[in-house]
């Protein structure tokens, strides 16, 4: 064969090659806009920024980013008469005190309130007076730590549970939290500190403290009340920055709190990887900004019922804060790991509640036939 043909017949394989690749991704992407209700056209539609309305957002639709059908679904099938186990990972400022209130209160398998003094609810399974299936501030306490992270309670709720049912068991852990937008969610923190509040968390991580070099504090004394927000922001070690990407993320994959592992910009990559990873993995996760929609999300994901309807709230402290757009733009730089983690989670939160709508309404229409 000659040198020629030996080229020709090399470009025809290669372009049989590139034309099968690009067949598979269309088929692919088809498979994925119909697992969630919408024709390709209508995917392509930006869900906007995370100041939009909900209902804008929801009337825009479905930002580009595409999640498969494992990552939307969530049909969880909960037990409560199981060893199923709802832990709610806490994070401040983003409405999780309601929240926490509704799982113990206005589910229809209510937690036996009585004690109100001890503001705590026993969470037992019907048939066993010690077998805990929720795990929260309002239930168990902060026996983790004062709103504890992702790493700290993954290492730590196993052994409460332990000791408090006096039993070693394998359970099944389902991960739940609440998300807020990175700027209302900021500002919010620093009202409440702002007002001498103070959270006194562990950090535990990897099996240790954090040191006072790891982890300073941005003031002396017992707290920081009366602090300005230019002051709030100044402090390049303050906790409210990037928050809820560091309590979602593996803390032990950048060295815990030690920022002399590695790189800063490689720990904020793995820390926002991280973040990502557990969100998509958790059984279920609501947005502040979407009372109703994150409502219907938990009970479609659980099977359980509130007997209560979430409401919207629409003042809050953070929204009666009188900040310039030049201190907006500096929450917007120091949170960019949050403001990352937050569209990404919109995205997932607009796709999976589509997906959940049409699986829920394509269930109805069997029932009827």
């Amino acid at each position: 064969m000659s040198v020629s043909r030996i080229d020709k017949f090399h470009i025809f394989i290669l372009i049989l090659f590139l034309s099968a690749i690009f067949l598979i991704n269309n088929l692919m992407n088809s498979e994925m806009y119909q697992c969630i209700g919408l024709t390709p056209s209508q995917a392509q539609i930006s869900s906007g920024t995370s100041m939009d309305k909900p209902a804008d957002a929801l009337n825009s639709k479905i930002n580009t980013r595409l999640f498969r059908t494992n990552v939307l679904n969530r049909d969880i099938k909960f037990n409560i008469s199981s060893n199923d186990v709802i832990v709610f990972l806490h994070i401040q400022k983003t409405g999780g005190t309601i929240f926490g209130r509704h799982l113990v209160q206005h589910l229809e398998h209510q937690c036996n309130c009585s004690n109100t003094s001890a503001k705590r609810c026993d969470c037992f399974r019907p048939s066993d007076d010690r077998g805990i299936w929720l795990f929260s501030k309002f239930s168990t306490g902060w026996t983790c730590g004062v709103h504890a992270d992702w790493t700290a309670l993954n290492s730590c709720v196993q052994q409460v549970l332990n000791r408090r049912e006096k039993a070693a068991k394998k359970r099944r852990y389902l991960y739940i939290t609440q998300l807020r937008d990175p700027t209302t969610r900021y500002l919010s923190e620093w009202r409440h500190v702002k007002r001498g509040a103070t959270w006194p968390s562990k950090h535990m991580c990897d099996g240790r403290l954090p040191t006072s070099q790891e982890v300073p504090l941005c003031y002396k004394g017992e707290n920081w009340i009366g602090v300005v927000l230019d002051q709030f922001l100044d402090c390049k070690w303050n906790m409210a920055n990037n928050r809820q990407t560091r309590m979602l993320a593996d803390l032990t994959l950048v060295g815990c709190y030690n920022l002399t592992k590695m790189p800063m910009e490689d720990r904020n990559w793995l820390m926002l990887e991280s973040a990502r990873r557990n969100l998509r993995r958790l059984a279920y996760f609501g947005l502040t900004e979407y009372q109703a929609e994150s409502q219907y999300l938990f009970e479609q994901t659980f099977g359980m019922k509130f007997t209560t309807t979430f409401e919207q709230l629409e003042e809050t402290h953070a929204s009666r804060s009188a900040v310039t757009p030049e201190q907006v733009d500096r929450i917007t730089k120091l949170n960019f790991l949050d403001v990352e983690l937050y569209e990404y989670a919109k995205t997932l939160f607009l796709q999976r509640l589509e997906f959940m709508r049409h699986k829920s309404s394509s269930n109805n229409v069997n029932q009827t036939v």
